[in-house]
């Protein structure tokens, strides 16, 4: 009897705690409200005033009560702290939101206004170029960074030239930034050579150009005796800065657009060493891309092996097992780890499909060190072929 008694008070208890909480939940609630009203004009969070006169009314009420004044006003101390707490999250949800809007039309790229980077990220973006900003940086690890740290929705770097081969700087990067590729983007890269005037390409003593350009046109760059070839930051930059030198015997290696953009006049077009000349970039970024399962995808992945024979066939074999066709594969050094090496690998198909997910559970348990670059709609074939679509 007794025990029956006990148990129907114990269920009551259970039934009182819970209006407890669901009472909490419901002033989580309106906190929720109020940190939204504060949001929309209020110049501040905590109301120091209005917490020590709602303590001296909780004095008044546990008194009345009959209960211990002390360690009810200890317990509303600790719902006043949770309820600000659930202000702060509020706020700073609405303001990560915010700027997530803001950012996510900003595209961080290397290079500037004209360069080969930024005609290839507005190619990306043409459904939405009106509402996306294009931001230049000296160098790929300020590019990625800006997306990184927030102030940017992607970095956009070029990754491979089917002339110069692998970037190894993006590859670099990408093996340590927590961002994920999201998309690419393929550009025919048609070389001019452009001056401040028409003059005769057998009269540049001087050509200026990204390092990428010049050895991509080193065939040409042999035909011209005794010309001088300097190093830029970018093509874009090499034509403003033959623009600003004003000197006619000087010359860029640029796209039309980079000369167009500088004022120069192309003396020579399509002067790359092979007509077929084409970079592949990346979009990168933290933005959740969902994929649409009906358009073909690619995923890139990193890993390193076990020190033993056959380990990088093996882990190549998980992949044909489950019939993925893999589009490239990579090898990089691993840093201050003398004759080991990462690799990059590139297989047709969504990390999404039953396949890829098996293969990659799979490569998880075999491999010291793996991760995944991303899973991204394709715009290149296995044997290499452009998507033009």
């Amino acid at each position: 009897m007794v025990t029956q008694k006990l148990e129907e008070m114990r269920s009551n208890l259970d039934r009182i705690d819970r209006r407890l909480v669901e009472t909490l939940e419901e002033r989580l609630r309106a906190v929720a409200e109020i940190a939204r009203l504060k949001a929309e004009g209020l110049p501040f969070l905590r109301d120091h005033e209005r917490e020590a006169r709602l303590l001296g009314r909780v004095e008044d009420w546990a008194r009345e009560l009959g209960i211990d004044e002390f360690r009810t006003q200890e317990i509303f101390r600790e719902v006043i702290a949770m309820s600000l707490k659930a202000q702060e999250e509020a706020l700073l949800k609405r303001e990560q939101a915010q700027r997530s809007a803001r950012t996510a039309h900003r595209v961080s790229f290397q290079g500037t206004f004209g360069a080969y980077s930024h005609i290839a990220a507005r190619k990306y973006f043409a459904n939405r170029a009106t509402q996306i900003e294009f931001v230049g940086f000296p160098t790929f690890a300020e590019a990625l960074e800006e997306a990184e740290n927030g102030a940017a929705g992607y970095a956009f770097l070029p990754i491979e030239n089917t002339t110069a081969g692998s970037i190894n700087e993006t590859y670099d990067l990408l093996q340590r930034t927590e961002l994920r590729i999201v998309g690419e983007e393929i550009l025919q890269v048609r070389h001019c050579l452009a001056a401040t005037e028409v003059v005769e390409v057998s009269a540049v003593r001087r050509v200026l150009s990204h390092p990428q350009a010049l050895q991509q046109c080193s065939a040409f760059l042999r035909t011209l005796k005794g010309a001088e070839a300097v190093a830029f930051e970018d093509t874009a930059a090499a034509a403003r800065a033959v623009r600003e030198a004003g000197d006619a015997l000087q010359a860029a290696i640029a796209s039309e657009e980079a000369a167009e953009l500088a004022g120069l006049e192309i003396i020579a077009r399509d002067i790359a060493n092979q007509t077929e000349n084409w970079t592949r970039f990346v979009v990168i970024s933290g933005i959740e891309m969902e994929l649409d399962p009906r358009i073909a995808a690619k995923t890139s992945l990193v890993f390193t092996t076990k020190h033993h024979h056959g380990a990088l066939a093996r882990c190549l074999e998980i992949l044909a097992d489950h019939d993925l066709n893999l589009s490239k594969l990579e090898s990089r050094p691993v840093p201050r780890r003398p004759w080991e090496y990462l690799f990059y690998v590139d297989f047709e198909g969504a990390l999404s499909s039953e396949p890829a997910a098996l293969a990659v559970a799979e490569l998880r348990r075999d491999c010291p060190y793996f991760k995944v670059l991303g899973s991204y709609p394709a715009r290149t074939t296995a044997a290499g072929a452009v998507d033009r679509l």
